[in-house]
């Protein structure tokens, strides 16, 4: 009898999450902001000393968020921030690998934002209207990074990405730190997002 391959990664923090059946008492915050901190956006094809991480994009997409909708509650804040948590053990897979995946990769986005959520406070599934605006702020961020850091030009970045209201990034700009602090700026704003709750 053949062996069922082994689904489960061994976390920093010791915990064991089953990317299969994932649970929301396998995951803690600190082992997604370390994950978060050391993969890199656009496949690391980025300018800069360092990578541009998911992390700082998560961050980035949390402040866009709530510049779009200022009166959300705290905890589609923390929704935002979460947003890509599942690529603290998947990875940060570009567009066209997913697209080649298939739904596969969805299903299994889907199990692990769900028990990142509970895990969390927040509902399995966020509601569509709210996941619309975070999207809108992920585009944005898409948008910003592609002409700071990936070499695309305006022009190529508003064919994929859409041309963002300039009042929403007005002030912001993209940051490329040591993955040690992005990981600690991560942790800070989730504990200050728990801590409005």
């Amino acid at each position: 009898m053949a062996t069922r391959p082994r689904a489960w990664q061994r976390m920093l923090s010791g915990r064991r999450l089953d990317l299969l059946d994932p649970t929301p008492v396998d995951i803690e915050i600190e082992d997604i902001a370390h994950g978060l901190a050391f993969v890199a956006r656009w496949n690391g094809q980025t300018e800069g000393d360092f990578a541009y991480s998911v992390a700082e994009h998560s961050l980035l997409v949390e402040e866009l968020f709530g510049r779009i909708a200022p009166k959300a509650p705290v905890k589609w804040k923390l929704a935002a921030l979460l947003h890509d948590a599942p690529e603290y053990v998947i990875g940060d897979m570009i567009s066209p690998v997913k697209s080649a995946v298939g739904p596969d990769y969805g299903e299994l986005d889907d199990r692990l934002s769900a028990a990142i959520h509970i895990r969390f406070g927040l509902p399995a599934l966020i509601p569509a209207t709210v996941k619309k605006q975070i999207k809108k702020a992920d585009r944005i961020s898409a948008w910003m990074e592609a002409t700071q850091i990936a070499g695309f030009s305006d022009r190529e970045a508003t064919k994929y990405f859409g041309r963002p209201d300039r009042t929403l990034i007005d002030g912001l700009s993209i940051r490329l730190r040591p993955p040690v602090e992005v990981r600690h700026a991560y942790t800070e704003r989730h504990a200050a997002l728990m801590a409005q709750l």
